[in-house]
């Protein structure tokens, strides 16, 4: 019982600080709104790790996940009687952040049973959340800002652009890189081609997606291409 309180204080203190510090700096910067976005999300990706490393089992893990979002939810639902919460939240629609707490959170436990439960590996399940996470916040960020040259092909609506999804590609093949060679098992190489499929799969996958969907394809994507791969590469 301890480790599960330790593991819920964990988590309470790190959304507390998170949180006020997002906040703070939104009422005393002149942040734009997509970078808030963000911001809001990087926490929640934050988050991620902190369930990771707070919790002994995948069983734990995963249900804490499911728990936090059946108590936030009810908060958020209140929270959005507030006048102008969507407009500091930098809803682009309102229920936005409930809703997407939800999928998140969701997808978390399921991928943390596939790859910690599974496979007996906590680490492969950050790499395919991260792989999309700070994937899509770049696509975003170098997406919206630097985008000129749409992608128009079947399937496609040419709103996104080359900069965004190589952004995506490139950040998502670090990311994935950075937390194999943290794992261990494997050597740089195997993991710079793992990094490279998985990053490859990611940037596609959110390419695809639409109406927020890519939070549900994207880190199962990831997921699907990376497991093999490391099986493959003897890093299982």
């Amino acid at each position: 019982m301890y480790p599960v309180l330790l593991g819920s204080a964990n988590l309470l203190i790190y959304f507390v600080i998170a949180v006020i510090l997002a906040f703070s700096g939104r009422m005393l910067f002149p942040i734009p709104e997509e970078v808030f976005r963000k911001i809001l999300h990087f926490i929640l990706l934050g988050s991620f790790y902190v369930l990771i490393i707070s919790y002994p089992t995948w069983l734990i893990t995963a249900l804490a996940a499911i728990a936090f979002e059946i108590i936030v939810y009810p908060v958020l639902l209140c929270l959005e009687r507030i006048k102008k919460y969507s407009e500091f939240t930098t809803e682009r629609k309102s229920g936005e952040l409930k809703q997407s707490l939800l999928l998140v959170y969701t997808m978390f436990a399921i991928v943390v049973a596939v790859c910690w439960g599974g496979f007996g590996d906590k680490y492969l399940a950050l790499a395919s959340f991260y792989a999309w996470g700070i994937g899509d916040a770049a696509a975003a960020l170098i997406g919206k800002k630097y985008g000129k040259h749409k992608i128009h092909a079947p399937g496609l609506d040419g709103k996104k652009s080359y900069e965004g999804t190589v952004s995506m590609f490139i950040t998502s093949w670090i990311s994935v890189v950075s937390i194999l060679i943290w794992r261990g098992g494997m050597g740089a190489a195997s993991c710079v081609i793992i990094g490279a499929i998985v990053g490859a799969v990611s940037a596609v996958a959110e390419l695809y997606s639409k109406n927020g969907n890519d939070t549900v394809i994207c880190p199962l994507a990831a997921m699907i291409a990376l497991l093999p791969m490391v099986y493959l590469l003897g890093g299982m």
